[in-house]
């Protein structure tokens, strides 16, 4: 199937409501128009890994181009006469550079930058650390690299999502932890247990805490974390001792991490880690999470949501038509509603797709965004808002080699 993207060409999500949550046979009663846009990437040629991060109407893009050995990982900032010229917030050699496991760069609150990436700590394909860096000056100089973890084994750290910790008090993240699993190991009954570790740093980038948040966790699916109005919530995929691996959050209460909880029984079953991480998009005490499940051999996306900050979930809302890679991403719109990202399946071939959900499980017409390999090159398509404007970010690898491309859709 040819990609729908062709130049500054158009493509029109139809909105429409009037059936039961899940249903598969659908017919809008209400149509409304959501043009999605391409528009020049400031990514060159060979990116890949791209990450959006958006908040008080300012939006960032991220990316990793590579060189050979090197990786160097840029930013970007949307302006109103598009994307701002791209600077470089770190580069090295000895890098771990992975589909699915993406640096970040993110806009706090007090106006300075934060960016993570992940650095070899030793030989072992799988030993690796998170690094922070802040910058003051918008991005032009970026203070020495520093982990917010401290145990010092040469294991696997990583899947981080950094967040604007509450009140203003400076930066947050979660991250995948190896430090219980044995030296050179990645998965396996025998490996060790991965976690879910969280850490809190203060506004002159001081860390003033790290804490565990969950000791057994699916080793390489990417968390997700949203800031509501009581708090951050955290989500991510768990492993029970039966390899049952759901989607589970966690919510930062009263300095404490809650007790996590599955988000609904899916009841997935597999002895490997699928790499398949879930999303979360929060306004006030409204939040949306989409994942990925395979509990009857064939891939599912859904949504679900909830108004009291993570509590409790409703029921999901199938996102996909026919098969999902998942891959997801979700934003939450101001009218409670939401737009929800995926892979699909189409007839073996990927298709980047979109959908509006309704939080009482009425959704819109699926379109395809964008062909887009089904391979680990393509990584993980993003989506964030800022103001009236929806931001889309993939890589491109049907052609051969790799770009991270861009588009915008403007809500009514």
């Amino acid at each position: 199937m040819q990609s729908r993207w062709v130049g500054l060409a158009t493509v029109t999500l139809v909105l429409g409501y009037g059936v039961a949550p899940r249903s598969r046979a659908f017919q809008p009663q209400i149509q409304s128009a959501l043009t999605v846009i391409e528009v020049g990437s400031p990514a060159s040629d060979g990116s890949a890994q791209p990450q959006l991060f958006a908040a008080d109407g300012r939006a960032v893009l991220s990316w990793i181009e590579r060189a050979e050995s090197r990786a160097t990982l840029k930013f970007a900032e949307r302006t109103g006469s598009g994307w701002s010229s791209p600077r470089v917030v770190a580069t090295g050699h000895d890098w771990f550079v992975n589909w699915a496991d993406v640096p970040s760069v993110i806009r706090l609150a007090d106006g300075s930058l934060a960016a993570h990436w992940l650095q070899k700590s030793a030989s072992s394909t799988y030993a690796y650390d998170v690094k922070l860096s802040f910058s003051s000056d918008d991005g032009r100089t970026w203070s020495p690299p520093v982990s917010p973890h401290h145990d010092g084994t040469p294991t696997e750290h990583g899947f981080a999502s950094l967040f604007q910790s509450p009140r203003g008090a400076g930066l947050g993240l979660v991250w995948l932890d190896g430090r219980a699993m044995k030296t050179g190991t990645h998965e396996g009954h025998d490996a060790g247990s991965m976690s879910v570790r969280a850490a809190l740093f203060d506004t002159s980038a001081r860390q003033v805490s790290e804490t565990l948040v969950d000791d057994r966790v699916c080793e390489c699916c990417p968390t997700a974390v949203a800031v509501t109005s009581e708090g951050p919530i955290i989500a991510y995929r768990n492993r029970e001792a039966d390899e049952t691996r759901d989607i589970y959050v966690s919510r930062l209460v009263n300095g404490h991490w809650s007790e996590p909880k599955a988000v609904h029984d899916d009841g997935w079953r597999i002895r490997a880690c699928p790499v398949n991480g879930p999303a979360l998009s929060a306004r006030g005490s409204d939040v949306a999470l989409a994942w990925f499940t395979a509990t009857d051999d064939h891939g599912r996306a859904f949504v679900a949501f909830t108004r009291d900050a993570g509590r409790t979930f409703g029921e999901p809302v199938r996102l996909d038509d026919q098969s999902s890679l998942g891959r997801v991403d979700v934003e939450l719109l101001r009218d409670g509603s939401a737009v929800a990202t995926w892979i699909e399946i189409v007839d073996g071939r990927g298709e980047f797709r979109l959908r509006h959900v309704q939080r009482d499980g009425t959704r819109s017409r699926a379109v395809s965004a964008a062909a887009i390999s089904t391979t680990r090159s393509s990584g993980y398509p993003r989506m964030a808002s800022v103001g009236n404007e929806l931001l889309f970010a993939w890589t491109d690898t049907i052609n051969g080699g790799s770009k991270v491309k861009t588009a915008t859709a403007r809500l009514q």
